[in-house]
């Protein structure tokens, strides 16, 4: 039985820097913020839903023996889960009412899962006081599952805010390829990962890093795409002509 000081120290280690990422991804939707209760809400469903994937992640890897299905079939359990944190009330709100948005609930609700993965990873080290393991195991998980994870929903979210003017059909569309996008990014690095043991680490991080640059340059985009933005870019290119 863990004390309730090895699991407060494990909780901040593990949430904080999740909250350091959200802070950065919440500036791409600085013209028009999303409500921070909503934001809170979907932190908090994120979080909730590692309890739900992992007795599903327990029973597949308890079905699935071959090793290659079995980390597909792992990484699509935690993207599905992680969009339906998202969408189970941020999606469907009526503050979903840009493009940009869909990319920012998604990476929310992955930044709550990683942050309650970070609290699973942290609280043995901790409770054993291996300082230096847990140091070591929460920087690891900020630099790289954490990104992995925020940029694996980041992903889904594109697909969405992407195919925001677009038909039904069409985004049905634009999410399964986000989707199937998203699992594939998550299944190469845990593919990486299990196939170097951990080593070369600084490889598979600055992988997620070049992918995490395209994913913020994509991003603006979408952000131009919102209504409110076009309008002040329309303005401010009327007003050099003239």
């Amino acid at each position: 039985m863990n004390s309730p000081k090895t699991i407060i120290i494990a909780a901040l280690a593990g949430v904080l820097p999740a909250l350091i990422w959200l802070w950065f991804w919440l500036k791409e939707d600085r013209e028009r913020p999303e409500p921070k209760g909503l934001i809170l809400l979907t932190f908090v469903l994120g979080m909730i839903s590692v309890l739900l994937v992992l007795p599903l992640e327990k029973f597949a890897s308890i079905m699935i023996m071959d090793k290659t299905g079995l980390t597909v079939a792992l990484g699509f359990l935690e993207e599905f889960i992680k969009y339906i944190a998202a969408s189970g009330i941020a999606l469907k709100s009526r503050y979903a009412d840009e493009p940009i948005d869909y990319p920012i609930y998604m990476i929310t609700a992955a930044l709550g899962f990683a942050a309650f993965e970070n609290i699973l990873f942290l609280i043995q080290p901790i409770s054993i006081q291996e300082t230096a393991v847990s140091l070591l195991t929460g920087n690891l998980r900020f630099l790289g599952a954490t990104l992995l994870h925020t940029a694996s929903s980041a992903i889904i979210g594109i697909g969405l805010g992407l195919a925001f003017y677009k038909g039904k059909f069409t985004k049905t569309i634009y999410f399964l390829v986000g989707l199937i996008t998203a699992v594939a990014l998550h299944s190469i690095f845990n593919f990486y990962i299990m196939k170097s043991n951990g080593e070369n680490f600084l490889q598979v991080f600055a992988f997620l890093w070049v992918f995490t640059v395209m994913i913020l340059l994509i991003m603006e985009k979408i952000r131009r795409m919102s209504p409110s933005i076009m309008k002040q870019i329309s303005i401010e290119e009327t007003a050099q002509t003239h």
